[in-house]
């Protein structure tokens, strides 16, 4: 299988290479620190890997990066020797991790998954054990990791039923793989089923709960968005209505949901965050030409602003705790949803559009207890937008069934963190 695997390997690369190349260009920051991604690493960062022997996490983007930090965090005080080399694919990822990094990760890019490379990154890397972010599963670092007695973990081991046919449908490769995994640390009993069925040893599989739903504490930076808002100004009275990791397509939604709800409130203030915070400009021309007067998060000390873009990365989670209403992206003009866990965690009433599918259990569960509403249009937008700004309290009571719903996955994090390290 694993001389198959390689052998296509350099032609699937040919393939997805015109795509990549094109999100380098628009995405930008690509080339930084390319080699990297082959394998190759500077004579400083070597040695210091050499020297710490750190635990090697792999993240894809943003919201794998977060989960990783978050775990990194609390495995760290289970264990204050523990250093390690956060990988990432994105640029965005790479940027949200090294600002958020603490001392003792280091932060690099993903080694693409061909076998000279893979082989040369573990060389100098070293790593004691490698934890993988949901269901990162490479097949030749999978490989490497068992032929070199080196544990893989799967942390936050979320597996959709579309995936599972997927693996399913190449289960006599596949499924090999998946049994070398020695440890999996699933959300729930249906994704361990899932992962049982497409091969993992049921023994090493635990179900310990979403560490993307397990409540952090509140975070000190929650307070700077409140302060910003003071600078424009934007006194805490004036409700504000906020679009999360917004797709394109959405923004123009949110604005004619924005100009008709401002018919009866007329002091309401949108705060709009794209996923991709390179679309910025893109986002201020549309809003602009609609004669909305935009500032941006980058751009301290503008005044009479009508809308705030938020054009940084990492923020979000802060962001939500000056919001009344929160509408969750990538729901509506585009597939698959984005995370409504953060707007939840703030004590904010949720609206999403009927495209949720990367969240369905969740976003099926909040609409089944009446905790989030969903909408499939502008009109239905205002509709509820304006029922919850009338109404506050069925924003507590929306809030507060969603908070309850989220409780069964208090401590995921500090019991992933145990198992892993365990492993170590």
């Amino acid at each position: 299988m694993m001389m198959l695997y390689n052998l296509l390997w350099p032609l699937g690369l040919l393939f997805f290479l015109p795509g990549f190349f094109l999100k380098m260009l628009r995405r930008g920051g690509y080339r930084k620190n390319f080699g990297q991604r082959l394998g190759f690493y500077r004579r400083e960062l070597r040695e210091r890997l050499r020297a710490q022997r750190p635990v090697w996490m792999h993240a894809v983007s943003v919201g794998e990066v977060m989960i990783a930090l978050k775990l990194a965090r609390k495995w760290h005080a289970l264990r204050p020797d523990l250093h390690c080399a956060l990988t990432t694919t994105t640029s965005t990822g790479y940027a949200l991790a090294q600002k958020s990094a603490p001392a003792w990760m280091t932060v690099l890019y993903t080694p693409l998954d061909f076998l000279p490379v893979t082989r040369r990154a573990l060389r100098i890397i070293r790593p004691r054990q490698i934890v993988l972010i949901e269901a990162e599963v490479w097949p030749n670092l999978v490989s490497e990791a068992e032929r070199r007695r080196i544990p893989v973990a799967i942390a936050n081991a979320r597996l959709s039923t579309r995936s599972e046919g997927k693996f399913l449908r190449f289960h006599f490769l596949l499924a090999p793989i998946f049994r070398k995994l020695s440890l999996l640390c699933v959300t729930d009993a249906a994704d361990a089923a899932r992962w049982r069925r497409i091969g993992a040893a049921e023994k090493r599989i635990h179900v310990v709960g979403n560490i993307k739903f397990d409540p952090e504490e509140s975070r000190a930076a929650a307070l700077e968005p409140r302060r910003f808002l003071e600078q424009i100004p934007i006194d805490a009275a004036r409700p504000v209505l906020l679009g999360g990791s917004t797709h394109r397509g959405e923004e123009a939604i949110l604005a004619e949901a924005f100009f008709a709800l401002r018919e009866e409130f007329a002091s309401l203030f949108l705060i709009i965050a794209p996923r991709h915070a390179e679309r910025a400009g893109e986002i201020e021309s549309l809003l602009g030409a609609r004669g909305l007067r935009v500032t941006r998060r980058s751009r301290a000390g503008e005044k009479s602003a009508e809308v705030l873009l938020i054009d940084t990365t990492g923020e979000l989670p802060d962001w939500y705790s000056v919001a009344t209403i929160v509408f969750i992206g990538k729901s509506i003009t585009a597939h698959g949803g984005q995370n409504p866990v953060e707007a939840v965690m703030a004590g904010k009433p949720v609206i999403f559009g009927p495209h949720m599918e990367n969240f369905a259990r969740l976003s099926n569960q909040l609409l089944e207890e009446e905790a989030a509403l969903c909408v499939r249009n502008t009109n239905e937008l205002v509709s509820c937008a304006g029922r919850l700004l009338r109404e506050p309290e069925l924003r507590q009571t929306l809030a507060l069934r969603a908070t309850e719903l989220l409780a069964q996955h208090r401590g995921a994090t500090q019991r992933t963190a145990e198992l892993i390290d365990a492993l170590v």
